[in-house]
């Protein structure tokens, strides 16, 4: 590994840490978070996942479906559950693009990750996914990951974008973070937003655009269309409240409103890490084309 190599690895390694605690540390109504844990998960068993995922999905000679195999095989092995799949799954074809085309603007370099999945890659992925067994994917009748891969991972995901937000970013090259994501970020920088209610910000970006996919598997398209409503009818009274101290406050009573109810706007989530990500590595990547 040339010296250069080995730092864009580490930079890449640690953006994905970094992302992963920033999204834990904002009081994201519904998730687990600093302030409170949930759904049976707690902080720990998030920041361990992170920990130990990071260097599989940073890893400069694996292709897009072993970093999500390696990623959560060594999140069963740190924390023993499913706690980051949606996050491997978006997060892995952002750092092989980041990792292979170093020098291309990052969602080109996205896209042409997704352009080029194999046979292999999905393989591989499905077995990712059957260990989590999160549902979702493995429901198409035409994919099943149980089975041998007939077909690419970008050609299983499009079998199921339309009941899933993460598989359809892999057939739209990742629209909701580079447009709705990234821009949310940065009119929160405008702003002068500090972190944490970037972050709340980002995640209630997504969180009020389209109904959870995580809670449409789980409770069906009735509940995950009141949680839309009731997430866009927050953050219209947030707009009244005097400060930051204030919806972090009413965030925490949504918050437990969700989690009493077993709500995990869960998808909400994961492309709120896969953002924060983005954002990080594109940083990395504009550093590394400056120091050569």
């Amino acid at each position: 590994m040339a010296k250069g190599e080995g730092g864009l690895v580490n930079a890449i390694t640690e953006a994905f840490i970094a992302a992963c605690r920033d999204e834990i540390e904002a009081p994201k109504p519904g998730n687990v978070h600093v302030f409170a844990d949930g759904h049976g998960m707690t902080v720990s068993d998030f920041l361990r996942s992170a920990e130990a995922a990071a260097p599989a999905l940073s890893n400069p000679s694996s292709p897009v479906g072993a970093r999500i195999l390696a990623a959560v095989d060594a999140t069963f092995a740190a924390a023993g559950m499913n706690t980051n799949l949606g996050i491997i799954l978006l997060c892995a074809p952002i750092a092989h693009a980041a990792l292979t085309f170093p020098r291309t603007e990052l969602r080109t370099g996205v896209a042409k990750a997704l352009a080029g999945l194999s046979l292999a890659d999905a393989e591989l992925a499905f077995k990712a996914i059957s260990r989590a067994n999160p549902g979702g994917l493995g429901e198409a009748p035409t994919h099943d990951v149980t089975q041998p891969a007939r077909a690419t991972l970008l050609e299983a995901m499009r079998a199921a974008a339309d009941r899933d937000r993460i598989a359809w970013q892999y057939v739209n090259d990742f629209d909701d973070i580079f447009v709705l994501g990234l821009k949310s970020i940065a009119a929160s920088r405008c702003d002068g937003c500090d972190k944490t209610m970037r972050v709340l910000r980002l995640y209630l970006s997504f969180l009020c655009a389209f109904p959870d996919s995580h809670i449409v598997r789980k409770f069906g398209d009735e509940a995950a269309e009141r949680v839309l409503s009731e997430a866009r009818s927050f953050v219209a009274s947030l707009s009244r409240l005097p400060g930051s101290d204030e919806a972090y406050a009413s965030a925490l009573r949504f918050d437990q409103s969700l989690k009493d109810r077993g709500l995990n706007p869960g998808t909400s989530a994961d492309l709120t890490v896969a953002t924060l990500f983005a954002d990080y590595v594109t940083d990395v990547l504009a550093n590394a084309c400056k120091n050569g």
